[in-house]
């Protein structure tokens, strides 16, 4: 048979090494290069039967508030290039956990106003249930694990106003999540049970200078927050005011 022509011999090697792309495209690991970011942030929040609507409202109001204040846009600015990579979930049960925002890159002071309008408008996707917190932290796992972004520090930041009464103990949860590389930072609610701060100091917080801050009730979630996106972003633990009320963890937790 003749030879094919030069060029029909050049649209064949196109045609094969668009094949050979499109192939290794498929591969399952080729997986697409994630972004570099500062920090990657889960935020969960307490929606179980201790909270009421009014509550919840609180803390979605808190967060945004946060997340609008000069000196939280400050620590952010201060992070580094990358940014901070933040998603909003909802917890309960075991089995009742909620992504309410996505993950979002935060960098400067619009993409902050961004998100804060996204807590404040996210609905309760949870309503009721028993408190598992290390469900929670399990399930904040997940989300650090599977996103689209590569942080050079990984942080959960879990709220709550009680103790775990239903699923694995937490502190199964925290040593898988240290083991990861992930910080589990907490904000406890004191406004039923007074010495929550102290268990969520014991069973929750871990790894390399987790801490805890604490509110006493909800109408206090709001500056217990700030002060917490502050060392949490952009302070070290050396450098936090002294004013700061804070409980540390060793990172063998």
């Amino acid at each position: 048979a003749p030879a094919p022509a030069p060029g029909v011999r050049a649209l064949r090697r196109r045609a094969a090494l668009g094949c050979a792309l499109a192939a290794l495209a498929l591969r399952p690991d080729a997986a697409p290069a994630q972004q570099a970011v500062d920090l990657e942030l889960v935020l969960a929040v307490d929606v179980s039967s201790s909270v009421d609507d009014e509550e919840y409202f609180l803390q979605m109001y808190g967060l945004a508030q946060a997340f609008r204040h000069p000196d939280v846009l400050a620590a952010i600015r201060n992070s580094g290039s990358g940014g901070v990579a933040v998603s909003l979930v909802q917890w309960s049960d075991s089995r009742k956990h909620a992504v309410a925002v996505d993950w979002t890159l935060v960098r400067d002071a619009a993409s902050a106003a961004a998100f804060a309008d996204s807590v404040l408008t996210a609905p309760r996707l949870i309503v009721g249930g028993q408190t598992s917190i290390g469900g929670a932290i399990r399930f904040a796992i997940r989300e650090l694990e599977t996103n689209a972004y590569e942080g050079a520090r990984r942080t959960i930041d879990l709220s709550g106003d009680g103790r775990a009464n239903a699923g694995a103990p937490p502190e199964r949860a925290r040593r898988a999540a240290v083991d990861a590389g992930i910080v589990v930072n907490g904000l406890a609610i004191r406004n039923e049970e007074p010495f929550v701060d102290n268990y969520f100091e014991n069973s929750v917080i871990a790894g390399e200078a987790a801490f805890l801050i604490v509110a006493d009730d909800y109408e206090d979630f709001a500056a217990a927050m700030i002060e917490k996106l502050i060392r949490e972003i952009g302070i070290p633990l050396a450098a936090a005011p002294p004013s700061f009320a804070v409980a540390q963890a060793s990172a063998a937790r």
